[in-house]
């Protein structure tokens, strides 16, 4: 594998309001990933985001690969925008840092995906997803990894848009920290061991 770095990017919107939504479980994911190793996130303030910091950024090296080297180099960055416009600090990043596509990974919610599950795939369509679209849109292709994390369908005739924007139900936190361990995991294996190794353990069930 090549030696530059991975941009590993969680989406969610900004602010203390949305950190425990549905939404943000991508950022939830990221904070898991900086906790591992060991990093912390700071406002990135030189070369072309100097002007107005758009993104958290954290730098470290992620997993361990054979004969305990240390994994790859990471860029983990949580977007401060909202949502709708996380293609710009995306682009951004993947310019300073000289990231391709293929080693662009997007954490997001998945509302296709029951509760609990997570799936990996490249390339694809976004599936009304808000941020996906934005970030395609900004960086010129689709070809970037997504970890999806399920997060279910809205229940009777709730607005999907509401849904994905409140908090997650009691019912389901008891489970929410293994559902960002495993997204955690799956980023992992993608960065140290590929995108078809992550996907094999992810989509093959017990």
């Amino acid at each position: 594998m090549s030696d530059g770095p991975w941009l590993v990017v969680g989406l969610g919107n900004p602010g203390p309001q949305y950190a425990g939504n549905r939404h943000n479980v991508g950022q939830m994911v990221l904070d898991e990933l900086a906790r591992r190793t060991g990093s912390t996130f700071g406002a990135r303030s030189s070369g072309l985001l100097s002007r107005r910091p758009q993104a958290a950024v954290a730098e470290a090296r992620l997993g361990v690969l054979p004969g305990g080297v240390p994994g790859p180099r990471v860029v983990l960055a949580k977007p401060t925008t909202y949502m709708n416009v996380s293609g710009g600090p995306v682009a951004a990043l993947a310019k300073y840092y000289d990231v391709p596509a293929e080693r662009t990974v997007l954490v997001h919610d998945e509302l296709d995906i029951p509760f609990a599950d997570v799936r990996l795939k490249r390339g694809g369509g976004e599936g009304g997803h808000n941020g996906l679209r934005d970030t395609t849109k900004a960086l010129g292709t689709k070809e970037y990894v997504r970890v999806r994390v399920g997060v279910g369908r809205p229940p009777g005739r709730m607005d999907p848009a509401d849904y994905v924007l409140r908090d997650f139900a009691k019912a389901e936190l008891k489970d929410l920290p293994w559902l960002v361990d495993a997204a955690a995991d799956a980023v992992e294996l993608v960065v140290t061991q590929g995108l078809e190794a992550a996907q094999l353990k992810f989509h093959t069930k017990a």
